[in-house]
């Protein structure tokens, strides 16, 4: 079902190495702590760190300039010894990026590029510009953690180092805390599972992340087709119910929706107060979900722990009273 452009990098392998990048906010974040651990979990799987040049620069914003980071994100797809490429976490800023961004150097040097949140931007961007399978999934610093980790790394493996396809089954616990301010005290709590909001049954192109940041990319040219898509989106704390309808129905509102396939929710964070009513009162006003598959809670997002997913892959959605079945197929 992969449209005729779409280039899928080659999955990673032990003895690869990855290059950890900062497009949007810099390493100095980062403690000595949670890099050493990050970096331990990368080379138990067999994968060798190095960073980019530029990452530790730090401005006002934690950031760093337009040159620094286009420089470190051009030379880690030119390196022909990076396998991989990591973002260090999310921010603000990543779409500060995109009017400099070499796509024909990116296209010509295709390989894993894994990051969430602001990374939304270029995931999907860059799928848009260069037709190049990217991956929503662990930051550098998401390795980092201490506890509750086993999950993200079993559906990064699934999706970076495999070519299977694979079903997403719901996290026995999950969390939602700040967890790099207290790695040693973790409170988790058991994993309902996915919810139904509409049955049916589908198959589509995966587009999507962080909703508010993809809607940055609304009628721009690094905008991914919406057309036969199988929509992932998901919402942190910096969101609310009443802002996460009114994005929800901007990205409804652009060309191609009428032709989604279904959309797929990840797991809110608490801070956004987002019950199970208010979601329900959202979603039933919407037109455009009264005749396609919607599920919710699954585990992505700013919730611990989280899925890696393909942004220009596919996937079959089967959702009903009895379950619900989602497959990454062509990843």
């Amino acid at each position: 079902m992969y449209k005729s452009q779409t280039i899928v990098p080659e999955k990673l392998k032990a003895g690869d190495e990855i290059r950890v990048i900062a497009p949007a906010r810099s390493l100095s974040l980062i403690s000595a702590e949670v890099r050493q651990i990050a970096i331990d979990n990368f080379e138990s799987m067999g994968l060798k760190v190095t960073y980019s040049k530029n990452c530790e620069e730090s401005d006002a914003f934690i950031s760093s300039s337009i040159d620094s980071r286009i420089e470190d994100l051009h030379e880690a797809f030119r390196d022909k010894n990076v396998k991989g490429i990591f973002t260090v976490i999310g921010g603000y800023n990543s779409n500060q990026l995109l009017d400099s961004i070499d796509f024909e150097l990116i296209k010509s040097n295709p390989k894993i590029l894994c990051g969430y949140s602001d990374i939304t931007i270029l995931s999907n961007a860059i799928y848009a510009k260069t037709g190049l399978i990217t991956y929503s999934g662990p930051h550098f610093s998401t390795l980092g953690m201490k506890k509750g980790l086993e999950y993200t790394l079993e559906y990064m493996n699934k999706c970076l180092f495999e070519d299977l396809a694979f079903e997403i089954n719901p996290s026995g616990t999950w969390s939602d805390e700040a967890w790099f301010l207290d790695q040693d005290n973790r409170k988790f709590e058991k994993n309902e599972g996915v919810k139904v909001f509409n049955e049916g049954e589908t198959e589509g192109v995966i587009i999507g992340g962080n909703l508010c940041t993809l809607n940055l990319l609304q009628g721009s040219e690094f905008m991914p087709t919406l057309s036969d898509s199988i929509l992932f989106i998901e919402d942190d704390s910096l969101s609310c119910p009443s802002t996460f309808e009114r994005d929800l129905l901007s990205l409804i509102h652009q060309p191609g929706f009428e032709s989604v396939k279904a959309v797929v929710i990840g797991r809110f964070q608490k801070d956004m107060e987002m019950t199970e009513e208010l979601l329900t009162q959202v979603l039933s006003t919407k037109k455009a979900l009264k005749d396609i598959p919607v599920i919710y809670d699954l585990d992505f997002g700013h919730t611990t722990p989280h899925i890696t997913f393909p942004v220009g892959g596919t996937a079959k959605l089967k959702a009903s009273i009895e379950g619900v079945t989602l497959i990454i197929e062509e990843h």
